[in-house]
């Protein structure tokens, strides 16, 4: 997976856990099965930048943990027909994703687990929105937290 990861938090994230990022990602990816192609990036932010973000992009005026930008095509392209085998080397971009490292501290202190494990759940669940996820209804959402928790107890990021 092509990943781009950007810290733009005043306490700049250690270095142990941009590779957790990078890990956790790359074996969230082989879990679904994506090319080798696949981009993506991961902003680590503090909570005013991810407050206003959500604020502009969700109309929501407060602090959020993760918030996922799925790349989207504007459709007005002219589709171009490759051969199957060209088709398949394309990379594919996923969209963003913006993580709150303050909010990352914040719930794993609330919720009585290491930052590490919460770093771990923030970043597949963002993913596995830009992967078109989602858990609006009961059965999306049994298959969303099924998959996110397999994915993170297979890591070895267990509760």
């Amino acid at each position: 997976m092509e990943l781009e990861i950007f810290d733009h938090t005043s306490q700049k994230v250690s270095t142990a856990h941009i590779e957790l990022i990078k890990k956790l990602l790359e074996f969230a990816g082989n879990k679904l099965e994506l090319a080798d192609s696949t981009e993506m990036s991961v902003t680590l932010v503090n909570n005013p930048e991810i407050r206003e973000l959500n604020s502009q992009y969700r109309h929501v005026d407060r602090a959020t943990d993760v918030l996922s930008f799925v790349a989207e095509e504007s459709g007005d392209e002219t589709p171009i027909i490759l051969a199957p085998e060209l088709a398949a080397e394309l990379p594919v971009n996923l969209g963003d994703l913006f993580i709150s490292i303050d909010k990352v501290a914040e719930q794993a202190k609330f919720l009585g687990h290491s930052f590490d494990r919460e770093l771990g759940f923030l970043v597949v669940h963002g993913f596995l929105h830009l992967n078109g996820y989602d858990h609006e209804q009961p059965e999306d959402e049994k298959e969303m937290f099924t998959l996110q928790r397999e994915i993170l107890d297979q890591y070895g990021l267990e509760r």
